[in-house]
């Protein structure tokens, strides 16, 4: 039988192909003999009641060099697909839940990961209040009072979009800054929606740590330390991945949240933990799997498609 699966990407042309996490997925679904879809948000339809998207068979090739071969364009019922796969990247905005929407119509009869629903009924960022008792002080506001209040209490403070990803948009501002009511300003003019006022904490030099969960359980771990001179330790803005291993206190964050991401369908997750505290919950589109297998020879990929498997 044709085991077949459908990505929901960003452009193909935007992958960076030596450290992407989509693409070790991929090659992982390949090596098991399942032929690929790939198609982008914008090119799904709906007509009397059946999803389609227009996209293209892909061919993934590791060697001499990471690429990716597309076939001809199709337009294909979604409904025919084994596993959907969404691994686009926010913005989490109308476009990104207009694409859970009509994938939910489908989830009785095919399997979507993450589960569409959840991700949409769960950002990330207001998700991880549901264990609130492992985050550092944390406000979700657009009121100026509750944010001078806020500063006044812990001093040193961040201020980030409440649907940003990749640490776009993120300030750090000192007690001595001036400028909080600007930077509010700034704010309220470009995010309709409240925003994460968080204490700074000053542990996050030493790194961000990203624990990726597959199906509730840990998977394996990288820290990511911050250029010099910066608070962000993403790497695409400069940040560097190092070896790591897991706390206590982190494998009780990750027990804590294991049955409940289990019921929601949320298969393959990515928290963020800065000093023991849980700061996101990422169930877009988490990345780090290709480093992980770099540091730990661990094939998060090949335990991600085991975990499909089981429930196909």
């Amino acid at each position: 039988m044709n085991k077949k699966i459908a990505v929901q990407m960003d452009p193909i042309e935007n992958l960076n192909l030596s450290g992407d996490s989509t693409f070790s997925i991929l090659l992982e679904a390949q090596d098991r003999n399942y032929s690929i879809f790939f198609y982008m948000p914008e090119n799904l339809s709906m007509r009397e009641n059946i999803l389609y998207a227009k996209g293209h068979y892909i061919k993934i090739h590791q060697k001499p060099i990471d690429s990716i071969i597309q076939g001809n364009q199709e337009s294909i019922r979604l409904d025919e697909f084994d596993v959907i796969l969404m691994r686009q990247d926010p913005p989490f905005d109308m476009s990104y839940i207009t694409a859970t929407h009509l994938l939910e119509t489908i989830t009785d009869k095919t399997m979507i990961i993450n589960n569409p629903i959840s991700v949409r009924n769960n950002p990330e960022k207001i998700f991880a209040h549901k264990y609130s008792q492992y985050m550092p002080p944390t406000l979700i506001t657009r009121d100026m009072d509750e944010i001078i209040k806020f500063k006044d209490e812990y001093r040193d403070i961040i201020i980030k979009p409440l649907y940003g990803n990749g640490g776009d948009g993120i300030f750090y501002l000192k007690e001595s800054d001036q400028n909080l009511e600007s930077l509010i300003e700034m704010f309220k003019s470009i995010n309709k929606e409240q925003f994460i006022v968080q204490k700074y904490l000053p542990s996050v030099v030493a790194g961000d740590k990203r624990i990726i969960l597959v199906d509730g359980k840990i998977a394996g771990a990288i820290n990511r330390i911050p250029k010099k001179g910066e608070i962000r330790s993403n790497m695409h803005v400069g940040g560097t991945a190092t070896k790591t291993i897991i706390t206590k206190k982190e494998k009780e964050i990750c027990e804590a949240m294991e049955a409940d991401l289990k019921s929601l369908g949320l298969m393959f997750v990515g928290i963020d933990v800065i000093d023991g505290f849980l700061t996101e919950i990422n169930v877009t589109s988490p990345t780090g799997i290709r480093e992980i297998q770099r540091f730990d020879n661990v094939n998060i990929a090949s335990i991600l498609w085991d975990s499909i498997e089981s429930y196909l």
